[in-house]
């Protein structure tokens, strides 16, 4: 299977089962250890905010990591920097089992976060090397519904570790599933770049190639885009146990169970994202999904505001999650299609927006009050970025054909 050949449908599935569990690995790295912060806090003698900090920690070495794998990917092909990010992000995973202070802790997050990027970010370049296209955006669905469904099941599996081992038994199946995937990845991933497609590499031609793509005001707008909806995702994933269980009094285990079924929308946005590119384009589907995202964004925060109780407050939530989910893979496509020649750096930045947005956005819920008003409004914001930017900035835009990226 080549950029030259067409997958079969056999080599297809193969496709976006692996490079699907690669796109997990970011996302089940940042959140699967949530459960077990109030007792890294009490083992190693540490701070809410200092064990807090370990998660902003992962988020940055994401967001920073994408950067520097992106633009190697380009240079040296697809399977040498991902086996080397995954082999990082193992070893860093089997350095917190035995990590003796907070703080050294958070110096291994960061270079899990590192590691784990590569897996991102490879699987996004690697679906622009061998798809065209509606297509791009077809895979792509698939790809990110296991990206909106890893950060919300991976603290329940958390939690599920947590029932049988202490919290460094987490690292352990972080570890562990990192070295699974970097043997699926080695014996499964085929490289997808060719040595005639590869660019220069060095600091100076990475500046360059994100210098030529800050150019392109359309593909900034799709990673705003993109980012902002992947922001509001992260920042239901934040705040949602503060509003479930302290404002509407539920359980820990009724907690899992609602969060968990929230993965529902999340999973019928990509069957409904697949039937809508048999008629539209990835750009009116961008255009329905946004619009229905704020108008239901905008039902959350009023019912935040009269309490019409928990159901009244879930069922506009769902409604958002099902237009992120719809989102998620047609502002990727878009953005990717654009910058096919530099597939990797392409990928890098749109991951860095994706991730580093979420960072920024995520701990606002929490100074705003932490409550469903404070939540529905964060949603309703970031939400109303993406279509403005998408309105104003990306749909005239694509009528424009892009500049080729020079990274000379």
């Amino acid at each position: 299977m080549t950029p030259a050949t067409s997958p079969t449908r056999r080599e297809r599935l193969r496709l976006v089962l692996v490079l699907g569990l690669l796109v997990a690995l970011g996302p089940l790295t940042i959140d699967a250890y949530l459960p077990a912060l109030p007792s890294i806090r009490d083992d190693l003698g540490s701070t809410d905010a200092a064990v807090q900090l370990t998660l902003t920690a992962t988020l940055a070495g994401v967001a920073v990591g994408q950067l520097v794998h992106g633009p190697l990917s380009d240079a040296h092909g697809r399977r040498r920097p991902l086996l080397a990010g995954v082999a990082l992000h193992v070893l860093a995973s089997a350095l917190c089992v035995v990590a003796p202070s907070v703080e050294v802790l958070t110096v291994l997050r960061v270079l899990q976060g590192l590691g784990s990027a590569a897996a991102s970010v490879i699987a996004y370049a690697v679906v622009r090397d061998l798809f065209e296209g509606h297509e791009v955006a077809r895979v792509l669905s698939r790809l990110i519904l296991v990206l909106g469904l890893a950060p919300v099941l991976a603290p329940t599996l958390g939690g599920e570790v947590l029932r049988h081992t202490t919290w460094p038994g987490v690292f352990v199946v972080l570890a562990l599933a990192g070295l699974a995937l970097l043997v699926l990845a080695a014996t499964q991933l085929p490289e997808t770049l060719p040595p005639a497609r590869r660019r220069a590499t060095g600091v100076r031609s990475s500046l360059a190639a994100y210098r030529g793509l800050l150019r392109d005001r359309t593909y900034v707008g799709l990673i705003v885009v993109s980012g902002s909806a992947f922001a509001a995702l992260f920042a239901y994933v934040s705040g949602s146990s503060f509003v479930y269980q302290e404002q509407y009094g539920l359980s820990e285990q009724a907690f899992a169970l609602l969060f968990g079924a929230g993965s529902v929308a999340l999973i019928g946005a990509t069957q409904v994202n697949l039937r809508l590119l048999r008629t539209r384009s990835p750009e009116q589907a961008l255009g329905l999904a946004l619009g229905l995202g704020v108008a239901a964004a905008a039902v959350l925060v009023a019912v935040g505001l009269v309490d019409l109780g928990l159901a009244g407050f879930v069922l506009p939530l769902w409604v958002v999650l099902l237009a992120v989910g719809l989102t998620m893979p047609n502002a990727p496509a878009l953005a990717l299609g654009r910058h096919g020649e530099a597939a990797g750096t392409a990928a890098a930045l749109h991951g860095f927006a994706m991730f580093g947005l979420a960072a920024a956005v995520a701990p606002l819920v929490g100074v705003l009050g932490g409550d469903a008003v404070a939540l529905s409004l964060v949603v309703l914001g970031t939400l109303l970025v993406a279509a403005v930017v998408l309105r104003a900035v990306v749909l005239p835009g694509l009528r424009e054909a892009p500049a080729p990226v020079d990274a000379r």
